[in-house]
């Protein structure tokens, strides 16, 4: 296996090794920087804007982009700054660049402070105001909970409004949970409390590792700054950060949104919880108050939520699928650690009648690609591995004589890049897998040197949004081979690689002080054809229903993200057993069915329900209309329930079909691949 070479980032040690001169550091609580911040921001600067695999200039136009983005992280919502503060903002778009260069960090903490000082006036007035206040629910009046595209308040009486809509908002929906007008008062009190305690314990690392992380964000969405405590909280969870519910999480605006369901995890294994679905509020054991985290930094959602495993949690979540105007409905999960071979590449039989032929379809579930490199260097000869797994699972599914194979990488967010070219190795002769570009320009090819073919029959991959990283070089390679149909949704398009610096290694720092990690990208990848798998991912040859639009939920959802772009074809030899007729007669046929088969019409259904309800950003504050929208919801849900129960018959059928299967993905994936077994006989 010829594998691609490791990345250093070269001469930083002779550029930086004589560090910096450092004072006194000052109080850490203040929010004045400490000294060294002004070194690091110089040596993160210069890292940058020389090493980046985007050979950007740190210039006035990167300068206009920080500003922008900065204001943004701290008031992403047009919340709390009004018009006037940000135009005497403008006074540094042009300037940051040579600020940073130089080591003048003070403009982050001077917009900080403003914002703080909003903040404060936000919080006054909710306390003085609005947790009394005599609301009218019969009011035809709308709360928009995106404000992305909305001017900034002009003046102290717009902001008012609009926090008045916001807390109207969510006492609507406690009044329509059942809660007194008093309870109601106490739990939006409670809930600012906790909030504004949070905001209250930023210190001048926080603001510092904030305003670096804009810069890095700058150049791309995955180069990051991490402050000495998140990088050590990082490193410390790594051993615990399978313990919990095994969920990611990201701030959506004022919720919390579950961006991403771990596999083997407490909540892929109850299937009550769902990417993008939005948690309210977090409640600890079978009895524990349920705490209302609206607002709350995703950081302190994560810490509530997590905790010994055996020990039980209760989320209260607004569903995806019935929107921020559904019902909210309370889920119990009993934490757990995920042991590693939850995770592990999982093979299943699944029977298939198809127009009066059964066949048997392998389906192999991969959630990650993985390498146990530890047990690989001790010389463990059973170590875990991906392609050592899928191998194994591959011969006893030919040992059951199988008719055709499905791979499913939905949610498979990568792994190993080595793992991703030997697992391809599998189901081709040998050939190059990926093409690998430096910042430098040179290109490297990883390739499959073993000739070996574990498995030549019939082959498809099943993948959605959320496949990324290695999961799309392995299915743009299966697809540019010719070898298998690809099935499901576009790809994320993350075609990017990282590498994490640590900045103290090149400054001097006093005693008792550490430096941050800059983590930067420095290669990029290409498919065989040379074309990226950055930005536009890799696309299906028969295109499934989608809920999630790249704009919102892909690499291209991020104003940063590298452009996709093309190299040179490497010389590699298709199989050439998917031939283009082949798509064009599986498309026909997908075609025909989504006007005939009842699963397929409700998944088409179901998912243009859950996209217009992830788009639906406007919360009506009248009681009669929020009440009728959560019973039509739950009517909507109720019928899907009634007839996915239901069992149709076509007329002039021979054999009805049979496929037991309750996810609609994956049965339509089963289909399609019968229908190649079938056409290759």
């Amino acid at each position: 296996m010829n594998r691609l070479k490791a990345v250093v980032v070269c001469g930083l040690v002779l550029i930086f090794s004589g560090g910096f001169s450092l004072a006194n550091p000052s109080d850490s609580t203040d929010l004045v920087p400490k000294p060294h911040f002004a070194s690091e921001a110089q040596l993160a600067a210069q890292i940058l804007s020389t090493y980046h695999f985007r050979k950007i200039s740190f210039n006035d136009s990167l300068s206009s982009v920080i500003l922008d983005d900065y204001i943004e992280t701290l008031d992403n919502n047009k919340s709390y700054f009004l018009q006037s503060d940000i135009e005497e903002f403008k006074k540094y778009r042009y300037v940051l660049d040579d600020y940073t260069k130089e080591g003048q960090i003070e403009p982050a903490y001077d917009i900080y402070k403003v914002f703080k000082q909003r903040f404060d006036e936000r919080m006054d007035y909710i306390y003085s105001t609005l947790l009394n206040y005599n609301y009218d629910f019969t009011i035809n009046e709308y709360y928009n909970t995106d404000r992305s595209e909305e001017p900034w308040s002009k003046d102290e009486a717009e902001l008012n409004d609009q926090w008045r809509k916001i807390v109207k908002s969510q006492a609507l929906s406690l009044t329509l949970n059942g809660k007194e007008k008093n309870e109601i008062a106490k739990t939006i009190k409670t809930r600012y409390d906790r909030f504004k305690k949070s905001i209250d314990q930023y210190n001048a690392e926080d603001v510092f590792e904030l305003y670096m992380n804009t810069i890095a964000e700058a150049f791309d969405p995955h180069s990051n700054y991490f402050s000495p405590k998140t990088s050590d909280r990082f490193q410390q969870n790594m051993s615990l950060s399978l313990e919990g519910i095994g969920a990611r999480l990201q701030n959506d605006n004022d919720f919390t949104k579950v961006v991403e369901i771990l596999p083997g995890g407490p909540a892929m294994k109850s299937d009550a919880i769902h990417a993008d679905d939005k948690i309210i509020a977090v409640g600890q054991g079978e009895e524990g108050e349920m705490v209302d985290i609206i607002g709350w930094r995703v950081d302190d959602v994560v810490t509530l939520i997590k905790g010994p495993k055996g020990t039980t949690v209760r989320l209260e979540i607004l569903p995806a699928e019935t929107g921020v105007n559904g019902p909210s409905e309370t889920i119990t999960l009993v934490r757990e650690k995920i042991k590693l071979e939850d995770m592990e590449a999982k093979a299943e039989v699944i029977p298939v009648t198809r127009n009066g032929s059964s066949f048997e379809v392998g389906v192999i579930t991969l959630p990650s690609f993985y390498m146990d490199f530890e047990a690989y260097q001790k010389g463990d000869p059973n170590y875990n591995s991906t392609t050592r797994d899928v191998k194994r699972l591959v011969n006893e599914l030919k040992a059951k004589e199988v008719d055709g194979i499905l791979i499913d990488l939905r949610n498979n967010g990568g792994g190993s890049l080595s793992e991703a070219i030997d697992l391809t190795g599998l189901f081709i002769e040998n050939g190059p897998v990926v093409q690998v570009k430096t910042a430098s320009n040179k290109v490297e090819v990883g390739e499959d040197e073993d000739p070996e073919l574990v498995y030549n029959g019939p082959l498809a991959v099943l993948i959605n949004r959320f496949s990324a990283s290695a999961s799309e070089i392995f299915a743009g390679a299966i697809q540019d081979y010719h070898r298998g149909v690809v099935l499901g949704e576009t790809t994320f398009g993350k075609g990017t690689v990282q590498s994490v610096i640590d900045l103290g290694r090149y400054i001097n720092l006093p005693e008792g002080e550490k430096a941050g990690e800059l983590k930067l990208t420095l290669q990029k990848f290409y498919r065989v054809t040379g074309s990226s798998t950055q930005h536009l991912g890799v696309s299906p040859d028969v295109n499934f229903p989608s809920a999630f639009e790249a704009k919102e939920f892909g690499e291209s959802s991020r104003p940063s993200a590298l452009p996709w772009d093309q190299i040179k074809s490497t010389k590699f030899k298709p199989s050439n057993q998917i031939s283009p007729q082949m798509i064009s007669a599986l498309n026909q046929d997908y075609t025909k069915r989504l006007e005939s088969d009842k699963d397929l019409i409700q998944l088409v259904d179901e998912t243009a329900e859950l996209k217009e309800n992830i788009s639906r950003t406007k919360i009506s504050l009248n009681e009669d209309i929020r009440k009728k929208e959560i019973e039509d919801a739950e009517k909507r849900k109720a019928a899907r329930n009634d007839l996915s129960g239901t069992k149709v018959e076509l007329e002039g059928q021979q054999k009805p079909d049979a496929i037991d299967v309750d996810d609609k993905y994956l049965k339509e994936g089963v289909v399609i691949l019968s229908e190649i077994i079938s056409s290759v006989g």
